[in-house]
């Protein structure tokens, strides 16, 4: 499926400071950036109402990019930019090699070709790579309200905000900029789910490198998209999952990040909380979106039925929600397939390697060893997959750091 020196670079976004030369507030990090980077292009692209925008092709380019920003991790942005104009090639070399061992296994070296294409031909995914860096931008100018905040008494401080302003310019024949640039409903969703970079996970214990819930949805999103190669998933089904999971925790903006030991410890209460985070969803969120976007947006949250919800549920959608046994019997464009189990494993191996990184550098609870173990049995007793073993891949990950 991918292997432990992949995810490891995923997750050293999760380290990589955001606005460093400012003070802040609170700290911002690459991962959070790019998870929120996601969010906004997926409302961007559904909003154009283009059918020739790809949306497989979007989150390929989004993770290409992403890759490419984890290794270029101690250039800034806008010098990063300027580099490209002059070194491109060159730069682009570096990043493949640094690259090659952790890609060129997945899909027989399929995957890391069509990456280095990619980065070679920027006519490639050409629309796509246009929404990409539109929401880049509006998920950069959301950080910096946060960054302009503690540094009004700076003296070019205004001058930067008069750039970040001006770049909007840049993006205005997409509908859906102009509609969070006029602070339309839509910019209601944006601002709720870049909140989620607040909210930390395994909020009781300390840990290293800290993940926010933000940060959260968009690893669990990679891992599902590259679960859904493995399982060799038709565009809509990988589509599907990686939305789904990129989305899985969104109603925590609304109730907080509620620990699995309190949630399911206590009879009853994740009743209460699934019934409660449904009538938020449907009074905070559902009334900001765009009509003909709700039953596609309900299905990825898992909302079905009369006041139900379940986003890990195996299910198509034909003419209405159907639950479902194996997806690997579904996967063709009509049934707009989802693997909510499989998806509910890289949940439970995203929080794994939470645990397993902090571990390994040295930061460890009871809370932290304890929750590793007990997921550790859950992906044991459930991780099977077809072709993919989330459990085997689990001892991999332990091994590799040490923990």
């Amino acid at each position: 499926m991918l292997n432990p020196k992949l995810i490891e670079q995923f997750f050293g976004a999760a380290s990589i400071q955001r606005w460093n030369d400012y003070p802040r507030m609170v700290e911002l990090v690459e991962l959070d950036k790019q998870a929120h980077k996601f969010i906004i292009a997926y409302f961007v692209a559904k909003m154009e109402g283009d059918e020739s925008i790809d949306m497989r092709s979007l989150i390929e380019a989004g993770i290409f990019e992403f890759l490419r920003r984890v290794v270029v991790t101690d250039i800034r942005p806008d010098v990063f930019r300027r580099a490209l104009q002059k070194k491109e090639k060159e730069i682009n070399t570096w990043v493949l090699s640094q690259l090659y061992d952790s890609l060129n296994e997945i899909e027989n070296g399929a995957f890391y070709r069509r990456f280095e294409t990619y980065i070679s031909d920027s006519s490639m995914y050409k629309k796509e790579r246009f929404i990409l860096k539109a929401a880049s931008y509006m998920s950069t100018r959301w950080e910096f309200s946060i960054v302009y905040q503690t540094s009004q008494f700076l003296n070019n401080i205004d001058r930067v905000k008069e750039a970040v302003e001006e770049e909007i310019e840049d993006y205005y024949e997409l509908i859906s900029i102009r509609k969070m640039a006029m602070n339309k409903k839509i910019s209601k969703v944006i601002d709720l789910s870049g909140r989620l970079r607040f909210q930390k996970r395994w909020a009781q214990t300390p840990r290293i490198p800290e993940t926010s819930v933000l940060g959260h949805m968009l690893i669990v999103a990679i891992l599902g998209y590259f679960y859904s190669l493995s399982a060799k998933a038709c565009d809509t089904r990988l589509v599907n999952n990686f939305f789904c999971a990129l989305f899985h925790d969104l109603p925590e903006a609304l109730t907080r990040d509620i620990i699995s030991p309190v949630k399911y410890s206590v009879s009853g209460l994740d009743d209460i909380i699934s019934e409660f985070e449904i009538k938020m969803i449907e009074e905070e969120i559902l009334p900001n979106l765009p009509e003909g976007l709700l039953k596609e947006f309900k299905y990825l949250l898992g909302l079905y039925g009369d006041n139900h919800k379940d986003e890990f549920m195996n299910r198509i959608f034909e003419h209405e929600i159907t639950a479902i046994d194996d997806p690997c019997e579904y996967n063709e464009e009509q049934f707009h397939t989802i693997d909510g189990k499989a998806l509910k494993n890289c949940d439970n191996l995203a929080a794994f390697i939470e645990a397993t990184l902090s571990i390994s550098h040295g930061v460890k609870s009871k809370e932290l060893i304890q929750g590793k173990e007990h997921i550790r049995q859950k992906l044991k007793e459930k991780g099977k997959m077809g072709n993919a073993d989330f459990y085997e891949l689990a001892l991999e990950i332990e091994n590799y750091f040490g923990a």
